[in-house]
């Protein structure tokens, strides 16, 4: 068995597990088997195709990292397989309500960061309109309580697979858990807060992946704490995959 063979047969033990260490361990080789040579890439693309023509198997932040290399690869056949199977992103786009995410799928993909949380932003006031039969565009944190949990679901997949697992309202929860519900804490983890000095949008936040762990995207821009809590002690959070 050669090298590249071993270090597939690696990343498939390690896929087995999905814990911080793990993820970490399976980008770092995701990277290794990617710079072998156009076999290595071939190798990934494979899984990749594999991995999203399986209905049943939920695509991970791995997988959309394997996705952004193979995109900027230039490599013809590489690109023509992706476009083949992947045509329109790898996350899967369910709505209870209708509501269109392709558009924020496009932004992740090309990590439009800031633009994407725009319309982050937009859509969630979207749902709410859809639900509550009104015509504001901001949120109360009331509103949020009727979200569908799939709607919920589906964002913060497109953020969590287009950014390395780096970013997503179930990244920004498990921050705020570990911080004992202290916003304080919660917000200079996030980066939210630098110095004791409150971030200035947008010019003070990062719009990149050298972004610490659940910056983005930026929901207390919605209409502050009581919303945001709302966000992060929905239902969705504590429900099986397999439940949405």
């Amino acid at each position: 068995m050669n090298i590249l063979d071993k270090q597939c047969n690696e990343l498939d033990i390690l896929s087995q597990v999905l814990d911080d260490i793990s993820i970490a361990a399976q980008l770092k080789l995701v990277q290794e088997i990617y710079d072998q040579s156009l076999n290595g890439k071939q190798k990934l693309l494979k899984k990749l195709i594999e991995h999203c023509s399986n209905y049943k198997y939920n695509v991970t932040c791995v997988d959309g990292f394997i996705f952004e290399l193979l995109l900027n690869s230039h490599d013809f056949t590489i690109l023509h397989g992706l476009n083949k199977y992947c045509n329109n992103g790898i996350v899967p786009l369910k709505s209870d309500c209708n509501i269109d995410y392709s558009t924020l799928q496009k932004l992740l993909i090309n990590q439009e960061f800031q633009k994407a949380d725009q319309l982050t932003q937009f859509k969630l006031c979207e749902l709410s309109r859809t639900l509550g039969n009104h015509s504001r565009d901001w949120l109360y944190f009331t509103d949020v309580f009727e979200f569908p949990s799939i709607d919920l679901y589906t964002i913060d997949r497109l953020w969590n697979i287009y950014s390395r697992g780096l970013f997503g309202i179930s990244i920004q929860r498990k921050v705020w858990l570990s911080s004992n519900l202290d916003w304080e804490k919660f917000w200079c983890k996030i980066g939210w807060k630098v110095n004791d000095n409150i971030c200035r949008y947008p010019k003070d936040f990062k719009w990149d992946i050298t972004a610490p762990s659940g910056h983005l995207p930026l929901l207390n821009q919605l209409r502050g704490v009581q919303v945001m809590s709302a966000l992060l002690s929905h239902p969705v959070w504590t429900k099986a995959i397999h439940d949405l």
